[in-house]
């Protein structure tokens, strides 16, 4: 039987920040994965975490001006320094929280004013330097592929390109975050490419499509791949990250399946 986290940036919103680890804890979840906690104080995150007696599977390294449309920090040339302020900013949270894993978004450089192969450099750069800054932590560290369609212009969209830019990179502390909504819309196959790669994904994610919502609102057999997961020995979690269609608590049906 999976092991499941919850996203409580998207999840649980009906609760203030703090008390969504409880809230995720009481419905059944092992973990919470927080998109970016970093104006939250750390002591009071680490308070939460403890009294819900919850794991977490990941947190994403700072993006820089991403979250406003901007291009983002980690594949950007001439943003090497902003990047490195980011992981020492995120190094105290998982220091502190130890989350099972650190996420770096490679975001959405100008192809206009740089190539592509200059900025899967500066990517590669970037996370090798993160890997190692964050290895006496606990925390492995990844990039994921993110859907074209949602996010156009996203640098990394497939499998293969996560990869690589990991393989390019050359740290033993590196895999990729593979999420089923994502590569639903890029590449299908989806039980393939999780058996295939199995020993180089640190943690997967998971949302229905079209739409981003829970499990059996959309085109995903879940069921199936959940069981496929189990068959193949994935150990760690799997960490929904979707946008509820109402409350939280009433779109959780799937996790009784």
């Amino acid at each position: 039987m999976p092991r499941f986290s919850s996203n409580i940036s998207m999840m649980f919103l009906e609760y203030d920040l703090l008390d969504r680890f409880q809230a995720a804890q009481n419905a059944g979840f092992g973990a919470i994965e927080i998109q970016f906690p970093y104006d939250t104080l750390v002591a009071d995150l680490l308070i939460a975490k403890e009294d819900a007696a919850v794991d977490i599977t990941v947190l994403n390294i700072g993006v820089g001006d991403l979250t406003s449309g901007g291009p983002g920090i980690a594949a950007v040339p001439g943003r090497e320094d902003h990047f490195k302020v980011a992981v020492e900013e995120a190094y105290d949270y998982a220091a502190t929280l130890k989350p099972i894993t650190m996420n770096v978004l490679s975001g959405w450089p100008s192809m206009e004013d740089f190539s592509r192969e200059q900025c899967l450099d500066v990517l590669a750069s970037n996370l090798n330097y993160a890997a190692a800054a964050f290895e006496d932590t606990g925390a492995t560290v990844l990039t994921e592929a993110v859907n074209d369609k949602d996010r156009p212009g996203y640098l990394i969209n497939h499998t293969a390109e996560a990869l690589d830019v990991i393989d390019r990179a050359g740290h033993a502390n590196l895999k990729i975050e593979y999420d089923l909504y994502h590569m639903q819309i890029m590449e299908g196959d989806l039980i393939n490419t999780l058996r295939e790669n199995l020993d180089r994904i640190g943690n997967i994610q998971f949302a229905d499509t079209p739409g981003r919502h829970e499990p059996g609102t959309g085109e995903i057999n879940f069921p199936y791949i959940f069981e496929a997961l189990d068959d193949m020995g994935w150990e760690g979690y799997l960490a929904a990250e979707y946008n509820p269609t109402g409350r939280t608590a009433d779109t959780l049906g799937w996790m009784l399946e």
